[in-house]
């Protein structure tokens, strides 16, 4: 008999074109209430494309996106998705102290808890920016009531990654730590390759990363993990004045067909939200076990 694939987690980073980390030298946080803002239309298209689909995904939201745009978190929470945060500021962590960090992630969840009326459980760090330099940042993330990490990326890159950590879920700091759950990558040739979506999905053809995560779910077994940002499939987003050319590049190349590329990767894959995918690994007591139970025969299956 032909074994099912794996389900897979979609998530989606919410955040604007300009609270992108390489625009922080051209749009300071203080610029950000004067910009053209189109996170909300831009989710909002997103949420369409969902459901048309029947697929639910997590959205790790902006605390200060959530401030703004409380309507839109409760759709989103409507749509039988799942809420998560992407901290307060868009902080990369490495920036932060240890109280600072505790402090942006404590208002996100608070925001997030207050508009959305869920619970949050899970984070997504900014960048990635949870590497094997900080992860003691998972101590903060467990005593502000956070079951999950989504923040370490396996791969080696300019700005982010950590090559050398496990390809499937892990608890770097023990059983009693936070779950880190990192993205989709494909061992090759002795590296890990990203297989996760992002820039590369818009970059490269679609053709590489359909193939590269069913080279995960094919011959690793196992789930991945794959996320985009709303501003990805908005071509018509204003332009940044005084950006470098490799940014310019990452940014705004192949926007206009990222949209349909979404599409299809809706249409090849099987789909649920990280709460519902990783059940299993965030069960550890009889309680989470059976919540994980609940949300597993939730998750939204697309054939």
């Amino acid at each position: 008999m032909r074994r099912e694939p794996p389900i897979n987690a979609l998530t989606f980073d919410v955040e604007d074109y300009f609270q992108v980390s390489a625009m922080e030298p051209h749009v300071s946080r203080g610029q950000w209430r004067a910009m053209p803002c189109r996170v909300e239309a831009n989710t909002d298209r997103l949420l369409a494309m969902l459901d048309a689909a029947d697929v639910r995904a997590t959205f790790f939201t902006l605390g200060w996106v959530a401030e703004r745009y409380p309507a839109l978190v409760r759709r989103i929470v409507a749509g039988g998705h799942e809420l998560a945060s992407h901290g307060y500021w868009h902080h990369r962590v490495t920036e932060l102290t240890t109280a600072e960090f505790r402090d942006d992630i404590t208002r996100a969840k608070g925001v997030l808890e207050d508009v959305g009326g869920v619970s949050v459980q899970g984070y997504r760090a900014p960048s990635f920016s949870i590497g094997s330099g900080n992860l003691h940042a998972l101590n903060t993330l467990r005593e502000t009531g956070h079951r999950y990490s989504s923040s370490v990326y396996p791969v080696q890159h300019d700005h982010y990654g950590m090559p050398d950590a496990p390809r499937e879920p892990f608890r770097p700091l023990g059983d009693d730590g936070v779950v880190e759950l990192p993205l989709a990558t494909v061992r090759m040739a002795g590296r890990n390759l990203p297989a996760a979506g992002g820039g590369y999905f818009r970059l490269l053809p679609y053709s590489v990363s359909r193939g590269a995560l069913r080279r995960v779910n094919g011959c690793d077994c196992r789930p991945g993990i794959f996320y985009l940002h709303p501003w990805e499939i908005d071509p018509g987003q204003p332009r940044i004045p005084g950006v470098s050319l490799k940014t310019r590049f990452r940014h705004y190349v192949n926007l206009a067909r990222t949209e349909e590329r979404l599409r299809r990767l809706l249409r090849d894959f099987r789909w649920g939200p990280v709460s519902a995918v990783y059940g299993h690994a965030l069960g550890g007591t009889a309680e989470g076990a059976a919540a994980s139970d609940l949300q597993t025969a939730e998750v939204s299956v697309q054939s």
